[in-house]
């Protein structure tokens, strides 16, 4: 297989889950409504989807939480391989999830510093890191004002200046950049059992405004994660691991 499944040593496997900063447009402050009102407008520009009949305010449900300077992290899940016999033997999932993202993202950083502060020896991964979860992160830590870890200061660097980072799409594409492959479709295609659940990526943010059901949340974003590693292993080309492999450690809610 094309991954030396030693690099997954010291490599953390990691999602995020985000929504809008504020429930509605109308509650946005009024030099922020302005400015998504532009957004609003490039969205429609640049997108090849008929959205003439969206109003600012139905694009902010739909978009808003996407878009960093519009947007917060309330979940971030990581996962972990065990080894055993120089093979993986284990997953565990561990979440930080809550209202308050500045100490989201400030136990996320002090986890890296601590534990994967070498970029020349451990990797993170995920699926489009490269194009959403990293620079998400990356730009609410600015806005947070959290001191960045060693292994996300990529500002300015060529993608072989990152090799730290593993996206499993990215990997996926073996240079062909024309599409894009979901999570879903490519476990699929690999024979990873892609865990069903009950929300989406779009409903995440109903769910979190109106159900205020934030532990839903959680669940949906560690099945994403053990998803991810499952891949991992098949590239790997190692076998994959079944339920009662995977550990739940403890999480902050």
């Amino acid at each position: 297989m094309f991954l030396d499944c030693h690099l997954l040593k010291r490599c953390l496997f990691v999602d995020i889950e985000t929504v809008a900063e504020y429930p509605n447009y109308n509650d946005l402050p009024e030099d922020m409504k302005y400015l998504w009102d532009i957004k609003t407008a490039q969205i429609k520009k640049s997108t090849s989807i008929v959205t003439d009949d969206i109003g600012t305010a139905e694009m902010y449900l739909q978009k808003a939480g996407i878009f960093a300077e519009f947007a917060k992290v309330v979940c971030i899940s990581m996962g972990f391989l065990s080894f055993e016999d120089d093979y993986p033997s284990k997953i565990r999932i561990k979440s930080l999830a809550g209202h308050d993202e500045k100490v989201l993202l400030e136990d996320f950083s002090r986890l890296l510093i601590n534990h994967y502060n070498d970029p020349e020896n451990s990797r993170i991964c995920g699926h489009n890191i490269r194009e959403f979860d990293i620079p998400f992160l990356c730009r609410r830590m600015v806005i947070n004002h959290v001191r960045f870890p060693p292994m996300l200061e990529i500002s300015g660097k060529k993608p072989w200046q990152t090799f730290q980072i593993l996206d499993t799409m990215d990997m996926w594409r073996f240079g062909d950049y024309k599409n894009y492959t979901s999570l879903n479709l490519l476990a699929g295609a690999l024979g990873v059992k892609s865990p069903k659940d009950d929300i989406d990526g779009s409903m995440v943010g109903h769910v979190y405004w109106v159900d205020d059901d934030l532990e839903r949340i959680m669940t949906y974003c560690q099945k994403d994660v053990v998803t991810v590693m499952q891949v991992i292993l098949r590239y790997a080309g190692v076998p994959l691991l079944d339920e009662n492999d995977i550990e739940y450690l403890n999480h902050k809610v």
